[in-house]
């Protein structure tokens, strides 16, 4: 089985109800009203609604992002879909993560019916979900601002959150893409994360705790690993360095 923020300004006709389109897990079309979908269909399991085309020219192109939450491959279109899937990746809120696996349709004022297909799907651990458009470049057309309030009306009608998301500050972007390069289980090794967590029950530099717990080249990877998991934390709005300040558990400003 497949298993908020209002707006005070939309300008459609009945704020519901909608429909959502998706594909099933044999990639066949599906449409059954949003309020059914978002309840009983696990959106988080469904390939993109639309293929990500490929533009000859683009610095970016299409490609998979190997999800340490759920151990999967996710379907992205472009640079700036991947950077916000690293950020829910990295979101202890998170538990699964998907693009563009759902587009909502409606009827305007003017009686048109209008699609659209939000970037970002994630379901969050309280059993809710999330969908969320990406800004690109922080700018926001007026086509995004009223598709924006009417996905606020539709997920806060179906309890969900909705949310327009710019892109993070380059420094956050890059230590979180150096992190990223150690999510895999592979560089947990268990005992010297155990070890770890107590060689920084107080702040210290980096390599300070290191050196302390043995061979640098073994250590380093192990700690880069529990710096993304949030078994240790650093400030990450400050550039990554062997001297950064590193401390156990979860940093209140880590980036979401």
């Amino acid at each position: 089985m497949w298993q908020q923020d209002s707006s005070a300004h939309l300008v459609v006709a009945d704020p519901g109800p909608y429909s959502a389109h998706f594909l099933d897990p044999y990639g066949g079309k599906q449409r059954i009203p949003w309020g059914e979908a978002a309840h009983v269909v696990r959106l988080e399991d469904c390939g993109p609604v639309h293929p990500f085309p490929l533009r000859p020219g683009r610095r970016f192109a299409p490609g998979w992002w190997w999800s340490a939450t759920t151990g999967r491959l996710v379907h992205y279109g472009s640079g700036v879909m991947r950077t916000q899937v690293m950020l829910l990746d990295h979101d202890p809120s998170v538990t699964a993560v998907a693009c563009r696996p759902v587009e909502l349709s409606w009827r305007e004022s003017d009686g048109t019916w209008v699609s659209h297909a939000p970037h970002l799907m994630a379901r969050l651990n309280d059993g809710r979900g999330l969908l969320l458009d990406c800004a690109g470049r922080g700018e926001i057309s007026p086509r995004l601002a009223h598709r924006a309030d009417v996905m606020a009306a539709a997920t806060r009608a179906v309890g969900w959150q909705y949310r327009v998301a710019s892109p993070p500050e380059p420094v956050v972007a890059a230590n979180l893409g150096w992190l990223s390069g150690y999510r895999h289980p592979r560089y947990g090794d268990t005992a010297l994360m155990e070890e770890a967590v107590r060689a920084f029950a107080r702040p210290r530099p980096l390599i300070e705790g290191a050196r302390e717990l043995g061979d640098t080249i073994k250590v380093l990877p192990a700690l880069f690993h529990a710096l993304w998991t949030g078994a240790l934390s650093a400030p990450l709005s400050e550039p990554l360095h062997e001297r950064v300040t590193v401390t156990a558990g979860q940093d209140e400003r880590r980036p979401t």
